[in-house]
């Protein structure tokens, strides 16, 4: 399969859950579409005005998750990990139907949204890949949170550090590349939260569906979960996940190097903002064989594809 060329999926897939946040039941179809759709939210138990475009200038809010909104106040929520999904594997045009504000948060993690497209299998079109290549360094800093995007050659990388005071997280950092690593533990790490904040975020009406089979939690003394962690840095690369989720919604793949420091959605939403205020931060080109850097053929991940 090429990666130069836009894909879609073969077939309709569907997932049922709750939403993490609203504790609501919803069901979730992905709907294969043609080059140069894009990815769509599609809100099926509205009617009219239901079309909302995951865009970093339609991002609301982003209180523990990415929250999209449209012009007419529809909203569609918890959207990272899906488009962390997609972003990975090389998705490009997709309609996705959900039947509440809030996407199913299955397991915490991209793990079974992963498994099932690579079962149903993704189909690649005729139509050539666009991608955004930084042009030039920009950087914002929040206190001790940081974040840059940097220029490569040939790379998109995420370089992302955490820095917390229970012991069982501590500092965690770690570095990808998304067009030749291996993405198995970033699509796999699910989301985190400290046990003494279950209570705080249930108080605010957060974490309704919240539960230890959907949400890795953490005690002073252990990992509460059956199992522990299905990685070495679950915590870190759940981030990872989630910055994949949220760069995506620049509507393109990025050839570049973003590297943050307690990062989090609504600093990435922030970088996205400020990268796209000024043009000559940034050029979208359009790849053909020829003109693509033989690195980027090198992503692991094709394999299982293949």
């Amino acid at each position: 399969m090429s990666i130069l060329n836009q894909k879609t999926i073969n077939n309709k897939i569907t997932f049922n859950g709750i939403g993490l946040h609203t504790g609501k039941s919803v069901q979730l179809n992905l709907i294969p579409s043609p080059p140069n759709t894009g990815i769509i939210f599609k809100r099926i138990d509205i009617k009219d005005n239901n079309i909302v475009l995951p865009s970093f200038d339609n991002v609301v809010d982003t209180t523990l998750c990415t929250t999209l909104s449209n012009e007419h106040g529809i909203k569609v929520s918890t959207v990272e990990h899906l488009m962390g999904a997609l972003y990975g594997l090389g998705v490009d045009n997709l309609v996705v139907e959900v039947n509440s504000q809030e996407l199913p948060i299955l397991d915490g993690s991209a793990k079974n949204f992963v498994e099932k497209i690579l079962s149903t299998g993704i189909k690649s079109s005729s139509t050539p890949i666009k991608l955004i290549k930084i042009e030039k360094n920009i950087s914002l800093e929040e206190g001790t949170k940081k974040i840059s995007l940097d220029k490569s050659k040939v790379a998109s990388e995420i370089d992302f550090e955490i820095r917390y005071k229970n012991k069982n997280i501590r500092t965690q950092r770690n570095k990808i590349n998304l067009f030749n690593d291996d993405l198995k533990n970033i699509f796999e790490s699910r989301t985190f939260c400290l046990f003494n904040d279950v209570e705080i975020l249930k108080s605010k009406g957060l974490a309704k569906g919240g539960s230890l089979d959907n949400a890795v939690v953490v005690g002073e003394q252990e990992i509460l979960n059956k199992g522990g962690l299905r990685n070495s840095k679950e915590f870190v690369n759940h981030k990872i996940l989630d910055c994949m989720g949220d760069l995506y919604l620049s509507g393109y793949r990025i050839v570049g190097s973003l590297k943050t420091s307690e990062g989090g959605h609504g600093l990435t939403n922030k970088i996205l903002r400020k990268l796209f205020s000024d043009k000559s931060n940034f050029t979208v080109i359009e790849i053909k064989e020829k003109t693509l850097p033989y690195q980027i053929l090198d992503r692991s991940y094709l394999k299982s594809i293949a």
